[in-house]
This record gives structure tokens, sequence and C-alpha cells, in this order.
């Protein structure tokens, strides 16, 4: 039985979910009530769908290191496409045996009068400030409750909108500054993100005045990346002193150069908004670039933003002090497209 096209099939019926375990009929879930598919299908005649079927499902779309956290966590969550509809997938264990519960993640996002909210909800949602709790067990519409108040916001008032989501995803630890400083702390973190199974990168502060090529040597004397790891990152947020903008760009695209033909891969270059555009935009516009804007009227990440760091007064649990907080423009799965091979 080939899994896409049950994957498929649930989208084509406008079911919310699809839950499929091993040695049985896979189950749609549709007005938040659960049917055998051949309930809602009836001229399907599906026959349960076997072991071989489900792991021949998890290693066709996963990859090593995918499997390798699935099998060790016996839980893994992903996005998932097929053809035009998008899903949800959540891989667990059901005894010794894979199941996988499919969200289908619906291309318009539904209103608070498709669900049947009261007024009350919308008036609501005009408040300026305050905390509101949706609640309830799997499957009930949590998600889908959140997606239809925000839709009501952003039709109905400007305004600035983050949404998070817990685990964090990726980390940029400090690896080095200018020619001569190794942050005392960077081995700790940088082998505490692996132990989590954040996926990691490490970055560079330049100092415009000092020699690039030894800025070069040390961040790779320092910083061994492998598979997985993100590309290696230059932030450069100061200009220089008794120097030209042209040596400036020169020294830049030494370093820059000189990381990329050890780590073999193209470096990622961070900085402020307004340096980017007055001083990197144009001459650099080979690389991919991280910048950081704080201010709180921005409304969304920019095309040509890879990641926007959009505060660096969060907070995270078990780290002392603010925090910086960036979001990646894409999925998990394009995140990871971009990480070392």
């Amino acid at each position: 039985m080939d899994i896409r096209n049950l994957l498929k099939l649930a989208a084509e019926k406008n079911a919310s979910d699809l839950h499929i375990l091993a040695h049985h009929s896979p189950i749609l879930r549709v007005d938040g009530e659960l049917y055998n598919i051949n309930k809602i299908v009836l001229d399907g005649n599906f026959d349960n769908v076997s072991e071989h079927d489900l792991t021949n499902f998890v290693n066709t779309i996963l990859d090593k290191d995918q499997k390798k956290r699935f099998f060790d966590k016996k839980d893994l969550d992903l996005s998932y496409q097929v053809d035009s509809y998008r899903f949800r997938l959540n891989f667990a264990f059901e005894k010794s045996n894979i199941c996988i519960v499919a969200r289908v993640i619906k291309e318009e996002e539904p209103t608070l009068e498709d669900l049947g909210m009261p007024i009350e909800i919308a008036e609501l949602l005009e408040a300026r400030q305050g905390l509101v709790l949706v609640t309830g067990p799997t499957g009930c519409g949590k998600s889908t409750t959140l997606a239809a108040m925000i839709n009501h916001i952003n039709t109905n008032k400007s305004a600035n909108i983050i949404t998070l989501e817990d685990p964090i995803e990726f980390v940029f630890i400090r690896a080095t500054a200018g020619n001569d400083r190794e942050d005392e702390r960077f081995k700790e973190n940088w082998l505490g993100a692996k132990k989590r199974k954040m996926i990691r990168g490490a970055y560079h502060y330049y100092r415009p005045n000092e020699n690039s090529l030894e800025q070069a040597k040390l961040f790779i004397k320092t910083v061994r990346l492998k598979k997985g790891d993100l590309p290696p990152v230059l932030d450069i947020e100061k200009l220089p002193k008794g120097q030209s903008l042209d040596s400036l760009k020169i020294g830049l695209r030494r370093w820059l150069n000189a990381v990329e033909a050890h780590y073999k891969v193209k470096p990622i270059i961070y900085t402020g908004e307004k340096y980017y555009d007055d001083f990197l935009k144009e001459d650099f516009s080979d690389y991919l670039f991280w910048i950081a804007n704080y201010n709180f009227y921005r409304e969304k990440i920019e095309e040509d933003w890879l990641f926007w760091q959009f505060t660096e007064k969060a907070s995270v649990s078990g780290i002392k002090g603010n925090v910086d907080v960036n979001i990646f423009n894409g999925d998990v799965e394009q995140l990871r497209f971009i990480t070392i091979e």
C-alpha cells in the first residue's frame, strides 16, 4: 500500500487527520469524528497497512540523521508535501510497530466564522495586551483555532505577529572574534548543541582593523564542522577606522574565500539591516544573509534574508541573561537542506 496515495486521499476527502498503524486499516478524522477509511471511500476496499508499507515509507522520506533521531527517541515531527497537498507528520511507535499521524495543512486559512466561534472571540482579539490560552486534547482543533485567530488579526488590524515553536530547532554559537580570541565557552556550547540534537552553526565576529586571513585561520583552527552543521558565518557590524570601504570589502572577501576553500561550503554573512543595505547588498549579492532588525513594526522577513534576528532580549530556559532569537526563512526541511553534507 502506497502511503503517499493515502495522504492524497485524506486531503481530497477533506479529512483533518490520517492515522496509520501496522496491521490496521487507515483511519480518517472528518469533522472531528474517526472513520475507517473503507466507510469513507466506499469503493476503496483498503487492506490493512503492513509493517513493510510503513518501513518503506520511513526509508523513502527520512534521511540518515532523521531516521537515527526517530529510532533513538521513538518520535519525530516533520513537514511533508505530496503534489500540492501539505502535511505535518508525526512518526511514533505503538508497542513495537511504527505508526503515523498526518495532519492535513489547509491551503486557505480558516476564519472565526468558518469555525462557528462566538463574537466574543473576535472582540477579545482587539485587546492591546494580555494572555490567551488555547487548550485541549490532541486533534481538538487548537492549531486551527490559532490559525483563525491570527488570520482575523491580519485581516482587521496592522500588527506585527511572530509565531515561535518549541523545541528550538537551530542555534548559532560564537566561536571566535578578531585574530586572537576564542570564545571560552565555545567548545562547551558546541558539544551541548549536538547532544541536544539541535542544528548548530558557528560564527566569527569580524574586526575590520585586524588582518582578515589571520582571523580566518583562527576560525578554521577552532571550528570543526560536521555533516548536518550549518555553513560558517561571518559577523560584520563595525566600520573600519583609518581605512577605506574598498579595503574593508577586500578583507571580507579574503576571509570568506579562505573559509570557503577550507570547508568546501559558501559562508553566510550576518549583519544589521542598515549595514546590509548601505555596504554589502550589491557587492556581496552572491552570498546568503542573516539580518538583524529589531524594529517592532516590521511585519515579515524579507525574501532575500535567510535568517532574521528580530530580538536580542529573549529568555530561554537554562540560559542566564538575554538571548538573541532568529527566524529561518523556510521550514525545518529547507533548513536541513542548506546544512553541510
